[in-house]
């Protein structure tokens, strides 16, 4: 049986790349604990509005857990603590307590620049993923699977490269990692940019 919980969220606000930001707050009342952390953001654009005031603006798309594009730092950790380190859209409320501040924040990345408040501009990270790529071509029948050995090394290595769906939590919390993902996308001859 669902429960409701208030708290106070502190969100991120920034026009652009080179504007300042800042954290607003906003107090929160009477959530139900299953309600997931996208439908609690769309809550709070809902009061914004009713307010007077300008919508928090954040990206998400599938809301699914499977396109990455709903990430945010949430209370410092990449897409928040979901369970099995799944996507922002599959945090619930359930997952904070009664009176708990609950702080949003962008990606904190050169390699993703602000847009406003919590979008930020993926170009770079999804071309290095659009340059990885597939192509198509015939080659005839496929054999069956379970005539292949595969050791298991490379089985599970495979597994996880699949399990990837691109948000970038991977990039966020490594600077460095940051910068080499950027500068492959300048130097890299299959970039399409």
């Amino acid at each position: 049986m669902a429960k409701n919980i208030s708290f106070t969220i502190k969100f991120w606000r920034q026009n652009g790349p080179k504007d300042q930001g800042h954290f607003d707050t906003h107090e929160m009342h009477d959530i139900p604990d299953d309600t997931s952390f996208l439908e609690m953001l769309d809550i709070l654009n809902e009061e914004l509005i009713n307010e007077g005031k300008e919508p928090f603006v954040f990206d998400h798309d599938c809301r699914e857990g499977i396109c990455g594009m709903c990430s945010l730092y949430i209370n410092g950790t990449p897409h928040g603590l979901t369970e099995r380190g799944a996507t922002t859209c599959q945090l619930y409320m359930r997952r904070f307590n009664d009176g708990d501040v609950i702080t949003v924040e962008p990606w904190r990345s050169a390699a993703f620049p602000v847009i406003k408040d919590c979008m930020v501009d993926r170009n770079a990270f999804d071309k290095i993923i659009q340059a990885g790529g597939y192509t198509t071509i015939r080659t005839g029948q496929a054999q069956d699977a379970n005539a292949i050995l595969i050791p298991k090394e490379d089985a599970d290595e495979a597994m996880d490269c699949a399990s990837c769906i691109g948000c970038g939590a991977c990039v966020v919390p490594i600077p460095v990692l940051a910068r080499l993902y950027v500068l492959r996308m300048r130097l890299s001859p299959t970039s399409p940019a």
